[in-house]
């Protein structure tokens, strides 16, 4: 009698290498954006190039949630200089990590393919394309919201460990203090443990975590708050703004679907559904009482988006698999050449310099090009003194006349201006002053007395000579027309 032997099953290879090169790929094609920066960028490189101290202190004055990520960025730019690689690249290695933990939770709960689809679809998405590249904190969080939802997870699927719980709720503490908005990672999560029903133990020590994370970051969204102001521009909540929210959701919804979902099963439903929407509705309705619905605070809402589309490509797969086997191995690598294909034309959008509402690069260049020695020059807004903080090399020679106070001792971004006779007379001295504002098409009306009253002075005893508008800013050249004031 022969005895027959079963082969040992092969060990799969690890699927999350893919996808993690693949982002990685989309983070460094046309990373430098043309070499430019705008706005939100300029604020991480001006801020990352001040000494720890200055910075500690600006932290006081301005823009406090945002403190651990502008000490992070300092030590990368003592490291390896400032420059827009060093600027960048820690947001493309952020996604490259997202888009792993996706895909292994897509494997763990719906399978290789769902696994494969949602971790390649993660990089495709226009947000996550758009802060792929940027110099702020966002993809950051989305790498430590991918990172506790993969650790979650792991303890409902198997009993957890002290080690998985602790390293949850440090990964979502760490977030939180990168911008404690992402706590709205918590209820998506709670509203997991409910749709799973999960153990009592379980949900015991997921309060615990949940609770010292909160704990850990409540000091700063505490101290935060006295900074409100600087999100007072932000605009209030209309029904047109509801329209992304609601594509994606639907999206998200029939996603959902086709993973059928069930109460009391860890799917990826339970999971990803709760992670698109949750946020969403969460900031909408904070929008309500204060207006702050930007999407970037919810980026990291777009994990759940991609572990459903994802679920939906691998339910695909197994549909055809039974009639068309070599086929469906085709599937999800063409729905992603084909996504690729209809994506190019906004994927080469979003890595030119016209992607952003401003250049503060360009227009540096610009003031270079038509200073001359003795020139005074001012900005309108003060904040869009940015662009001799980033680029001061074409600002050598001018006078900034109306900066009392530079940045780095005001511990703010855009320093302390004088007050508006002392501008005025300071403005009156000169005999030729540049101007560098916002372009035509993306300036705001005026608020401050202050460049009220710069208006007002070279309107009245100025006439401009040249006139320059790039990448949505402008530089303008204005000589007076009497004689000047001593």
């Amino acid at each position: 009698m022969s005895i027959s032997r079963e082969k040992p099953l092969r060990r799969r290879p690890p699927l999350w290498p893919i996808p993690l090169l693949w982002t990685l790929a989309l983070g460094l094609w046309g990373l430098s954006r043309h070499n430019s920066v705008w706005r939100d960028e300029a604020a991480t490189w001006q801020v990352a190039q001040r000494s720890a101290g200055d910075i500690w202190h600006m932290l006081g004055q301005v823009d406090a949630v945002h403190g651990l990520y502008y000490l992070l960025m300092h030590g990368l730019f003592e490291c390896f200089g400032a420059g827009t690689t060093t600027l960048r690249l820690p947001s493309v290695l952020a996604a490259a990590v997202a888009a792993a933990c996706v895909t292994v939770i897509g494997r763990r709960l719906a399978g290789v393919w769902a696994g494969l689809a949602a971790g390649l679809a993660l990089g495709l998405l226009p947000a996550v394309q758009f802060h792929l590249q940027e110099g702020r904190p966002y993809a950051l969080v989305t790498a430590g919201a991918a990172l506790s939802t993969l650790l979650l997870v792991t303890v409902l699927q198997e009993r957890g460990r002290a080690v998985h719980w602790v390293a949850y709720g440090s990964t979502v503490a760490l977030c939180g203090l990168l911008n404690w908005l992402s706590l709205l990672v918590l209820p998506a999560h709670l509203a997991t443990l409910l749709w799973t029903r999960a153990r009592r133990g379980t949900r015991v020590r997921w309060t615990v975590a949940a609770t010292v994370a909160v704990a850990a970051v409540l000091p700063l969204i505490l101290f935060s708050r006295r900074q409100s102001d600087q999100v007072s521009w932000i605009p209030p909540l209309t029904w047109h703004m509801m329209i992304g929210p609601a594509i994606l959701l639907a999206i998200g919804g029939l996603g959902a679907l086709l993973d059928r979902p069930r109460a009391g099963r860890l799917s990826v439903a339970a999971v990803g559904l709760p992670l698109l929407a949750i946020p969403q509705l969460a900031l909408i309705g904070l929008s309500l009482v204060r207006p702050l619905f930007l999407d970037r605070y919810i980026l990291f809402s777009m994990l759940g988006l991609a572990l459903l589309i994802g679920t939906a490509l691998g339910t695909a797969v197994r549909a055809i698999r039974p009639r068309f086997p070599r086929a469906s191995l085709w599937l999800v690598p063409v729905v992603v050449a084909v996504a690729m294909a209809a994506l190019l034309p906004q994927s080469l959008a979003k890595r030119s310099p016209a992607s952003r509402v401003d250049d503060v690069l360009a227009v540096a260049a610009d003031v270079g090009r038509l200073k001359e020695n003795g020139d005074a020059v001012v900005f309108i807004p003060a904040a869009r003194r940015d662009t001799a903080l980033v680029s001061p090399g074409p600002f050598t020679g001018l006078r900034d006349v109306a900066l009392a106070e530079d940045p780095v001792a005001s511990g703010t971004l855009k320093g302390e201006e004088a007050d508006p006779a002392r501008i005025r007379s300071a403005m009156l001295a000169h005999r030729r002053i540049l101007l560098v504002t916002d372009a035509s098409d993306v300036a705001r009306p005026l608020t401050n007395q202050r460049d009220k009253v710069k208006t007002a002075v070279l309107e009245e005893h100025f006439r401009a000579v040249a006139d320059e508008q790039v990448r949505g800013r402008r530089v303008t050249v204005y000589e007076r027309v009497g004689p000047e004031r001593p």
